[in-house]
Protein backbone atom coordinates (compact mmCIF):
# COMPACT_ATOMS: atom_id res chain seq x y z
CA UNK A 1 0.00 0.00 0.00
CA UNK A 2 1.22 3.74 -0.90
CA UNK A 3 1.48 5.91 2.01
CA UNK A 4 0.05 10.03 0.89
CA UNK A 5 1.29 11.97 3.56
CA UNK A 6 1.14 15.42 1.54
CA UNK A 7 2.02 16.86 -1.84
CA UNK A 8 5.49 16.31 -2.53
CA UNK A 9 7.98 17.60 -5.44
CA UNK A 10 10.21 14.26 -5.60
CA UNK A 11 9.62 11.25 -6.54
CA UNK A 12 10.16 9.65 -3.72
CA UNK A 13 7.36 6.85 -2.72
CA UNK A 14 6.75 5.34 1.29
CA UNK A 15 5.43 1.85 0.94
CA UNK A 16 3.37 0.33 3.67
CA UNK A 17 4.92 -3.60 4.16
CA UNK A 18 6.67 -3.93 0.17
CA UNK A 19 7.91 -6.72 -0.79
CA UNK A 20 11.82 -6.36 0.08
CA UNK A 21 14.64 -8.69 -0.88
CA UNK A 22 17.82 -9.18 1.71
CA UNK A 23 19.92 -8.28 -1.40
CA UNK A 24 17.82 -4.52 -1.30
CA UNK A 25 18.01 -4.35 2.65
CA UNK A 26 22.06 -5.45 3.14
CA UNK A 27 22.60 -2.78 0.39
CA UNK A 28 20.65 0.33 1.96
CA UNK A 29 22.24 -0.73 5.21
CA UNK A 30 25.67 -1.55 4.79
CA UNK A 31 25.47 1.87 2.85
CA UNK A 32 23.92 3.47 6.16
CA UNK A 33 25.61 1.60 8.70
CA UNK A 34 29.58 1.36 8.70
CA UNK A 35 29.47 -1.95 10.95
CA UNK A 36 26.67 -4.14 9.01
CA UNK A 37 27.08 -7.30 8.45
CA UNK A 38 24.92 -9.35 5.91
CA UNK A 39 21.93 -10.90 7.71
CA UNK A 40 18.61 -12.28 6.24
CA UNK A 41 15.86 -9.86 6.80
CA UNK A 42 13.13 -12.34 5.83
CA UNK A 43 12.76 -13.87 9.39
CA UNK A 44 12.54 -10.70 10.95
CA UNK A 45 9.92 -9.07 8.38
CA UNK A 46 7.73 -12.50 9.24
CA UNK A 47 7.79 -11.53 12.85
CA UNK A 48 7.05 -7.77 12.30
CA UNK A 49 3.61 -6.04 13.09
CA UNK A 50 4.50 -3.65 9.92
CA UNK A 51 7.52 -1.96 7.78
CA UNK A 52 7.24 0.90 5.90
CA UNK A 53 9.92 1.37 2.79
CA UNK A 54 11.04 4.83 0.98
CA UNK A 55 11.78 4.23 -2.74
CA UNK A 56 13.19 6.75 -5.22
CA UNK A 57 12.79 4.86 -8.58
CA UNK A 58 13.18 0.99 -7.90
CA UNK A 59 15.87 1.59 -5.07
CA UNK A 60 14.93 1.23 -1.36
CA UNK A 61 16.54 4.95 0.43
CA UNK A 62 14.66 4.15 3.96
CA UNK A 63 13.21 1.73 5.59
CA UNK A 64 11.68 1.22 9.29
CA UNK A 65 10.20 -1.57 10.71
CA UNK A 66 7.68 -2.01 13.85
CA UNK A 67 7.64 -5.05 15.99
CA UNK A 68 4.68 -5.89 18.63
CA UNK A 69 4.01 -7.35 21.90
CA UNK A 70 0.85 -8.57 20.34
CA UNK A 71 -1.31 -6.16 22.55
CA UNK A 72 -0.99 -2.31 23.22
CA UNK A 73 2.71 -2.12 22.75
CA UNK A 74 4.73 -1.43 19.54
CA UNK A 75 8.37 -0.87 19.09
CA UNK A 76 10.06 1.07 16.20
CA UNK A 77 13.20 -0.58 15.01
CA UNK A 78 16.04 -0.63 12.52
CA UNK A 79 15.31 3.56 11.41
CA UNK A 80 17.58 3.68 8.51
CA UNK A 81 18.01 6.26 5.90
CA UNK A 82 20.32 6.11 2.76
CA UNK A 83 23.32 8.65 3.29
CA UNK A 84 22.46 10.36 0.06
CA UNK A 85 19.27 11.00 1.06
CA UNK A 86 19.87 12.39 5.35
CA UNK A 87 19.14 15.90 6.41
CA UNK A 88 15.97 15.74 4.15
CA UNK A 89 13.12 14.76 6.46
CA UNK A 90 12.82 11.28 4.85
CA UNK A 91 13.23 9.54 8.69
CA UNK A 92 10.48 11.63 10.07
CA UNK A 93 8.45 10.76 7.42
CA UNK A 94 8.91 6.81 7.66
CA UNK A 95 8.59 6.59 11.13
CA UNK A 96 5.52 9.00 11.25
CA UNK A 97 4.20 6.66 8.66
CA UNK A 98 5.03 3.22 10.77
CA UNK A 99 3.57 5.16 14.01
CA UNK A 100 -0.14 5.42 11.66
CA UNK A 101 0.19 2.13 10.64
CA UNK A 102 0.93 0.72 14.15
CA UNK A 103 -1.73 2.84 15.45
CA UNK A 104 -4.07 1.25 12.77
CA UNK A 105 -3.23 -2.28 13.26
CA UNK A 106 -3.94 -2.07 17.16
CA UNK A 107 -1.03 -0.48 19.04
CA UNK A 108 -1.50 2.23 21.68
CA UNK A 109 2.10 2.84 23.03
CA UNK A 110 5.39 3.08 20.33
CA UNK A 111 8.38 3.12 21.78
CA UNK A 112 12.40 3.73 20.71
CA UNK A 113 15.34 2.85 22.51
CA UNK A 114 18.34 5.11 20.43
CA UNK A 115 21.48 6.75 21.19
CA UNK A 116 21.30 10.16 22.70
CA UNK A 117 22.90 12.04 19.63
CA UNK A 118 19.02 11.06 17.78
CA UNK A 119 17.27 12.48 20.61
CA UNK A 120 16.38 15.37 18.88
CA UNK A 121 15.57 13.41 15.78
CA UNK A 122 13.36 11.26 17.84
CA UNK A 123 11.53 14.42 19.59
CA UNK A 124 11.16 15.44 15.76
CA UNK A 125 8.68 12.52 15.27
CA UNK A 126 7.01 12.95 18.25
CA UNK A 127 8.41 10.75 21.04
CA UNK A 128 9.09 12.09 24.44
CA UNK A 129 11.56 10.96 26.82
CA UNK A 130 11.02 8.54 29.03
CA UNK A 131 13.10 6.49 31.80
CA UNK A 132 13.92 2.84 30.27
CA UNK A 133 16.51 -0.11 31.22
CA UNK A 134 18.52 -2.38 28.31
CA UNK A 135 20.26 -5.10 29.51
CA UNK A 136 23.17 -6.30 26.75
CA UNK A 137 22.30 -10.31 26.15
Amino acid sequence: MLIDDGPRSDDLVLTVRPGLTDAELNELFAASWPDHRTVLFAPVLDRSLVWIAAHRGSRPVGFVNVVGDGGVHAFILDTTVHPDERRKGLGVRLVRAAAEEARARGADWLHVDHEPHLKSFYEQCGFRPTTAGLMRL
